[in-house]
């Protein structure tokens, strides 16, 4: 079982900036994928950015240019630096991880654990 646990989430104005954390210990595997997730309330749950352990990385569109997912291996923690930040950031943004194999996806089905959330709000 693994066990991830966000940090970092905050109330900041539009153009502001926050890096949320995630410790996890499936960063010392050999094999791993790890995303972060945002959910609005009364949304479907959004795939943000994903990094695997080659260190490639992805983002969704909204994200892309603002946003910055890391992975530190001897810390075993993820981060996600995300500037520039809009109103429509608003969000419990959830680190998650998969570690049957490296392959990243954007689906969340396709993560094995997740964290418990940290809540994000940018006021305009």
């Amino acid at each position: 079982q693994e066990r991830l646990v966000e940090s970092g989430g905050d109330s900041v104005l539009a153009g502001g900036s926050l890096r949320l954390s995630c410790a996890a210990s499936v960063l010392t595997r050999r094999y791993w994928c790890m995303g972060w997730f945002r959910q609005a309330p009364g949304e479907e749950r959004e795939w943000v950015a994903y990094i695997d352990d080659s260190g490639t990385t992805r983002y969704t569109a909204s994200v892309q240019g603002r946003f910055t997912i890391s992975a530190d291996r001897v810390k075993a923690s993820l981060h996600l630096q995300m500037n520039s930040l809009k109103p429509e950031d608003t969000a419990i943004y959830y680190c998650a991880s998969r570690i049957i194999d490296n392959f990243c996806y954007t689906e969340a089905r396709r993560y094995d654990y997740w964290g418990q959330g940290t809540q994000v709000t940018v006021a305009s």
